[in-house]
Parts: C-alpha cells; sequence; structure tokens
C-alpha cells in the first residue's frame, strides 16, 4: 500500500461513522449507564456480532469500492487487513461514544490508538499530549503517522503460510487483536490522563494470549498424529509472524518443539487459564480450527470435548457455540473466506443436525406433551412451520417458551441457543411422519397464506 492510506482510512472512518443502532450489542449497551461498563458490554457483544471473532468481518468493509484508491488494496490478504482495521476504527468510535467520551480530532486518537496497539507507546503518548495542548503542539507531524502505518503493517498477520500444513492462527489472532484494540479505545477514551501502565498491560496480556492459543492448537494438530516437517515449519514460521516480545517467542518455539516430539498435556497448558472469557476464546478457537479442512476427524473431535469439559462447558453449551458457527458462516456466504471454513462449517452443520435429530426422537414424546401442555407454543409453531408470519411480540412469546420445553427436556437444550428456533422448525420439516404432533399435521393452510418455501 502507498504512504498516506492510513490518514486516509481513518479520516473516512470518522466522517461516515454513524452509531449503529440496529446492533444488538449496541442496544445491550444502552441498558447501562454511559461509561466504561457500558463501553465493556457493547464490545462484549460486538467482537462476534461483527464476525472479528471467527477473523472475517461481517461487515461491508470487505465489499471492494469500485474506485479503487490507495488505501483500498486489490489483493485478498491486504483487503482482509484492511477490513479488519476498518472494523476496529468504527468500533472504536462506537466505545468513545457509550463511554461518553468528550468530543475531539477522532481521527488523530485513532491514530494515537492504533500507534499503542502497534507497541509503539511513546508515539501514542505524544499523540495525547498533543491533542491536549492543540493550539500549540498542531497538526500532527507526519513522522507519527508514518511509524504508526509501519508498525500497523508490520503487525498484520501473515496470511501466506498454508493452513492445512500450520496452524489456524489467523481467527484467533485478529480476534486478540481487535479485542486489544477495543480494551485502548476503552482506556483512552475514558481515562483522564495518557494510561501508559494500562495500555502496557493490555499489550502484554494479548501477546501471552496469542502464546497460549498457540499452544492449545498445537495439541489439537497432534490429536491425530505427529505433525509433519513441512507442518513444523509452517508452524514455526506463524510463531514468527505473531510478532511476539522475543523471551516470549523463544519459549513458545520452544515448547512447539518439543510437542512435536511428544503431545503435550492438556492440563499443564491450561494451568494457568482462569477468566470465562479466556476459557470461551480457547474453545472457540479450537472449534474453528477443526473445521478448516472441512472434515473432523474422530480424534479432533475427541480432543476439542476434552478441553471443552477441562475449562467447565458441558456438551450442550458446546453444541450452542457450533451453532453459532455453523450459523454465522451460512448467514454470511459473502464474506471473504480466507481458509475454506465455509465448508467446514458445512459439515459441523451437518454433524449438529445429526446428533440434534437423534436426540429428537429419544426425546420426541417428551418433546410433544411438553409443546401442547404450553398450549400457545403448539399454535405458534404449527404456524411458522407452514410459512406464517409471526409478529415480533409472537417470536419472543414462542422463544420464551420454547426455553421452559428447554429445560423440561434438558437434552434439548440446544434449542434455546440463538438460531435453535430456526433449527427445531428445520428439524420438523424432515422428521419421520409419525413423530410430529397433530397441530403440525392437520391443520390445512388457509387459502391467503403464503406457502412454505420448498428445497
Amino acid at each position: 500500500m502507498e504512504r498516506g492510506w492510513l490518514q486516509e482510512v481513518l479520516g473516512e472512518a470518522v466522517r461516515q461513522h454513524t452509531p449503529d443502532v440496529t446492533s444488538q450489542s449496541y442496544r445491550d449497551a444502552l441498558s447501562l449507564p454511559a461509561g466504561p461498563a457500558r463501553a465493556r458490554r457493547y464490545l462484549r457483544g460486538i467482537l462476534r456480532e461483527s464476525g472479528l471473532l471467527y477473523g472475517t468481518p461481517s461487515m461491508s468493509a470487505l465489499e471492494p469500492a469500485k474506485d479503487a484508491t490507495k488505501a483500498r488494496p486489490t489483493g485478498p490478504e491486504e483487503q482482509l487487513f484492511l477490513a479488519v482495521l476498518q472494523t476496529c476504527a468504527r468500533i472504536a468510535l462506537d466505545l468513545a461514544i457509550l463511554a461518553d467520551a468528550p468530543p475531539g480530532p477522532r481521527a488523530e486518537q485513532l491514530l494515537g490508538l492504533f500507534a499503542a496497539f502497534s507497541h509503539h507507546v511513546d508515539d501514542a503518548e505524544d499523540v495525547h499530549r498533543r491533542i491536549e495542548r492543540m493550539g500549540k503542539a498542531w497538526p500532527l507531524p507526519g513522522k507519527v503517522w508514518s511509524r504508526t502505518e509501519a508498525g500497523l503493517e508490520e503487525r498484520s498477520l501473515s496470511l501466506a503460510a498454508d493452513p492445512y500444513y500450520g496452524l489456524v492462527l489467523h481467527n484467533g489472532a485478529i480476534f486478540a487483536d481487535a479485542t486489544r484494540i477495543g480494551r485502548l479505545a476503552i482506556a483512552w477514551f475514558t481515562a483522564p490522563r495518557f494510561p501508559r501502565g494500562r495500555i502496557e498491560r493490555l499489550n502484554q496480556f494479548s501477546d501471552q494470549q496469542k502464546a497460549l492459543l498457540v499452544e492449545v492448537l498445537i495439541g489439537l494438530v497432534c490429536a491425530e498424529r505427529k505433525p509433519s516437517f513441512p507442518a513444523r515449519r509452517a508452524i514455526l514460521r506463524q510463531i514468527d509472524d505473531l510478532q511476539l516480545p522475543d523471551e516470549l517467542a523463544d519459549s513458545t518455539r520452544e515448547y512447539a518443539r518439543k510437542a512435536f516430539e511428544r503431545a503435550p498435556s492438556m492440563k499443564k497448558v491450561l494451568v494457568g487459564v482462569r477468566s470465562r472469557d479466556m476459557k470461551r476464546f480457547l474453545v472457540d478457537q479450537a472449534l474453528l480450527a477443526s473445521i478448516v479442512d472441512g472434515r473432523r476427524s474422530e480424534q479432533e473431535q475427541a480432543w476439542t470435548r476434552a478441553l471443552a469439559t477441562r475449562l467447565g462447558f458441558s456438551a450442550d453449551e458446546v453444541k450452542r457455540l457450533e451453532l453459532q458457527l455453523a450459523e454465522f458462516y451460512a448467514k454470511h456466504r459473502h464474506v471473504m473466506d480466507v481458509f475454506t471454513l465455509s465448508a467446514g462449517a458445512e459439515v459441523m452443520g451437518e454433524e449438529l443436525v445429526d446428533s440434534i435429530a437423534t436426540q429428537v426422537r429419544k426425546n420426541s414424546r417428551a418433546l410433544w406433551n411438553e409443546i401442547r401442555e404450553t398450549g400457545e407454543l403448539s399454535v405458534l409453531l404449527a404456524r411458522a412451520a407452514r410459512g406464517q408470519k409471526l409478529t415480533a411480540d409472537e417470536k419472543r412469546r414462542m422463544r420464551e417458551q420454547l426455553i421452559d420445553v428447554a429445560k423440561a427436556v434438558p437434552a434439548l437444550a440446544i434449542f434455546t441457543a440463538p438460531g435453535g428456533l430456526l433449527l427445531l422448525l428445520a428439524l420438523a420439516k424432515v422428521m419421520p411422519f409419525d413423530l410430529l404432533p397433530s397441530s403440525f399435521k392437520d391443520e390445512p393452510v388457509e387459502a391467503d397464506d403464503e406457502p412454505p418455501t420448498r428445497h
């Protein structure tokens, strides 16, 4: 990319920014008073909602511009790098609003934020100080923009490594970076003075998070067999691409070399993992990595189940995470798929449907009895299954009653997950005729109803 691209990207982000009030994460955050707590609530939700959890933003940043400029690269790797940067900039601007930050030169504030992210903390502090006394130290020198540009380019994760040989680090590394940028933004916009100590701690934590992800994914790779020599070289190269501090990079490479010869102990790897967010991060990324080649071996499935169990996730919770993953790639097929994850998500979706269909068969009588007893739920499900539109209030009541049903039939708790209702309706269309309740079979379609879509 040509020099000056960062100033163009951040300036455009500020000019075009309006809060996404339709976002569920934004609406949830507004339930709290303005300030850091509200900003943290939004960040926790938007990282998943935006697609950054999966390493591929679902927002329009991925769509190539018709009038390509120096800030609009055409290569897929550069395009993805820029899309992540633009999405993080928009999230940071939302965080400034939710944290009730005072007005300021937002593009320059974003510059300082990304300088801090690139470990150029001295430059970030200089930007913060110059913004405080704009009349005497303005505009910002071009060298600050140039150094931050170079820092971002250096720290962008290389996508050249073949995921079929190395680790699927791309998704987790982008999520870790996006989380760090969001937390840095909260610190930047809520602290009365430049929060140097907090910035350095957040940078250190993110590096440790990536190193831990490497160790966990190496365990997954070794679940079936010892990695081949090409795979070992690819993994070591990927560790270098992470741009970890020297001491941490050395210890991570040494861990990898030992793990290549002897499968690592999951217990030892996870000994220091305590926060629920970190545990979920590791389970999410292990699930993603396990589907990257479009298949999941029995050993990989057993290993991911063992990981989830050790981190305190139940089988139903893992199914919910799998469903969210499959739904994301089903809904956002236009998203650039760097590592053919959509094919793997389809495999996961098929496995999930098979598993749930088995549970439905085993618990069908209890399920339909509970549905009948709720009264209204049976009617609403029947209407939805026939293709009739439900109001927002009817959908809310149906979901609430479905959760009550799932509580009575624990094996079917997966239906309470986001998208679980759609899954139930899909299963109702393919389950054996004699398992369906009469309300699904006997009531005729009214003349003015639209027929359900056939596939």
